[in-house]
């Protein structure tokens, strides 16, 4: 998102007159910039404007101001605050305020005196610094053709995307150019990671410095990668909450090969930015498998199932009217408010109490990689405020990588076990909740309940679409800017499974915030539902998912409806 304006950028530049810097405009701010890569400053925010530089590793610039529209910075000298140019604010480490920092629309000219770096003193043993407290900067290699790349791409091993990957480069990362294809827009660059010292990139991905044609011509066109060490299989056996019954067949293996290669082919390589996670369970065997097991997601609303979960492990009759039309709102509108309620009908009139035990419920079940700490938001301007300080846990997953919110994480793995559990509790009278809880706590009914108002979720996409439109699936939906997520019990003739996935991305746009798209994620969703579908159901496969769809605003009218009557049921039998 960020990239699609650039262009537009370097077509307003030749319209702009060059100013005339003073450096009387510029006052120190105290917020600095530093470089953990090579990175170009040029003379206007935009990867297409002119090349004025390369900041060094390491040093500490002076950041000077900040575009309005574009999160670009521009950076000047911490010694005499003159500006040396403009730089993407991604790919530079920014300490201080950046609140603070004026926004300005200033064009730096290639003026050498203004672009080559100063460092600032650095004092040794004193707080005054002096010229002899200087450091000697190291000057980046200088290649005769390089190239930076815009955004996170793929390096391979051979000029074409056929080729294997050898490594991934980020946005403004700059290579030296050693060769460029004959009949490919491809050119060939040093790159130590690679059995053989150099790589691909395709050119269109990188603004090029100097001339690729005094760099060596390539006509070879097959590329044999060198045999590897062979890594670990990214499918693995995940036996979730309950032991598999027997090692996971060589075809359930397949299956998750065959979903992780969907995935990656469809832009979420855990390798990038833009990732995902899967688990698959059989309800009949227990086998499982999976990939990304071990990434932590913001629990979005399907951690609303843990709260669900939660409430029928307290109650000791079927909810009345008002508590069963909360628990509709919260598992098929994702209604908030009703949401707190039901929490605090679990933690005893105390929405965190509520929490806290739904949290402990999990670490009951062995869970520990999912928790939920926190009431949900209802009002952003008035966010919930703790009784007491709540220190962030920290769990063996990978908490990390896809920035999950620490009062609220989830695993994959963690969500469609959960939902195994409910759907052995209440279709096989057994399974964790039953065998941990007693059947005094968790009645099978109670559990045929869970899934019935699942069931009965409106929204028709992600997981949903994968399947025919009559086939039940009880599942639980959620999403926020950067993560996706579904979980749900499928219920078809050839077998019921569990499932559950994410999808997750940490690109920007142009505000700075992370953000994944619908059109990107919905058809990753639902395809992977359709192979999972065929692969139970081969004698009445479906070629293509359904359109499917999520509505725009559900109405949250269940009062009085069947469903709420069927919830407070003593027995039910679906």
């Amino acid at each position: 998102m960020k990239l699609r304006w650039m262009s537009l950028v370097a077509c307003l530049i030749g319209a702009l007159l060059v100013v005339s810097i003073s450096v009387a405009q510029f006052e120190d701010t105290g917020v600095r910039a530093e470089a953990q890569a090579t990175v170009n400053y040029r003379a206007f925010p935009g990867t297409d404007s002119e090349t004025l530089g390369q900041l060094e590793v390491g040093v500490s610039y002076a950041v000077l101001g900040q575009h309005e529209l574009f999160p670009w910075v521009l950076l000047g000298n911490v010694a005499d605050l003159h500006p040396i140019g403009w730089v993407f604010e991604d790919i530079v480490t920014i300490t201080g305020n950046i609140n603070s920092v004026p926004f300005v629309d200033t064009v730096v000219s290639a003026n050498p005196a203004t672009a080559m770096p100063i460092q600032s003193p650095v004092a040794t043993g004193s707080n005054n610094a002096t010229d002899s407290d200087s450091v000697t900067l190291t000057p980046t290699p200088p290649f005769n053709v390089a190239g930076t790349t815009f955004n996170q791409i793929n390096i391979r091993y051979g000029p074409g995307v056929d080729y294997a990957r050898v490594g991934v480069a980020e946005g403004g990362e700059r290579f030296q150019i050693v060769g460029y294809h004959t009949q490919f827009p491809w050119v060939q660059i040093r790159y130590d990671a690679s059995p053989t010292g150099t790589a691909w990139i395709q050119i269109d991905l990188l603004t090029i410095e100097g001339d690729i044609f005094t760099t060596t011509p390539v006509t070879t066109t097959v590329f044999n990668l060198p045999t590897l060490t062979p890594t670990p299989a990214v499918v693995q056996s995940a036996g979730g909450l309950s032991a598999a019954s027997e090692e996971v067949s060589p075809e359930l293996i397949g299956l998750g090969n065959q979903l992780f290669s969907l995935a990656l082919s469809r832009g979420f390589d855990p390798e990038t930015n833009q990732f995902g996670s899967l688990y698959l369970q059989d309800l009949e065997t227990s086998q499982a498998i999976g990939y990304g097991a071990d990434i932590a997601y913001s629990g979005t609303s399907v951690n609303k199932v843990v709260i669900l979960v939660a409430l029928y492990a307290v109650l000791n009759a079927p909810p009345r009217e008002q508590l069963a039309t909360d628990i509709a709102n919260t598992m098929i509108c994702s209604e908030n408010a009703s949401t707190n309620r039901v929490l605090e009908a679990v933690g005893n009139g105390d929405a965190w109490a509520g929490a806290r035990q739904a949290t402990s419920l999990l670490e009951a079940l062995g869970i520990e990689n999912t928790f939920l700490l926190s009431p949900y938001v209802v009002d952003p301007a008035n966010p919930p405020i703790p009784p007491a300080p709540i220190p962030a846990p920290v769990t063996e997953a990978n908490q990390s990588i896809a920035f999950p919110d620490p009062y609220n994480q989830a695993t994959v793995q963690d969500l469609g076990g959960l939902m195994g559990a409910i759907y052995q509790c209440g279709y096989e009278d057994g399974g964790p909740l039953i065998d941990t809880f007693g059947a005094n706590i968790f009645e099978p009914r109670e559990c045929r309940q869970m899934l019935h108002v699942m069931s009965s979720n409106t929204v028709d996409g992600l997981l949903r679409a994968g399947v025919p439109e009559t086939t039940r699936v009880a599942h639980k939906h959620g999403w926020i800017n950067d993560t996706h997520m579904n979980a749900g019990v499928f219920f078809t003739e050839g077998g019921n499974y569990a499932v559950s996935m994410a999808l997750h991305s940490n690109r920007v746009d142009v505000t700075g915030s992370r953000y994944v798209a619908f059109p990107d994620t919905l058809p990753v969703f639902a395809t992977t539902s359709l192979q999972i579908y065929n692969f139970y159901n081969p004698d009445s496969t479906l070629e293509v998912p359904r359109e499917g769809f999520i509505p725009e605003a559900p109405t949250c009218q269940f009062a009085g409806s069947p469903l709420i009557a069927d919830l407070m049921q003593s027995t039910w039998d679906e």
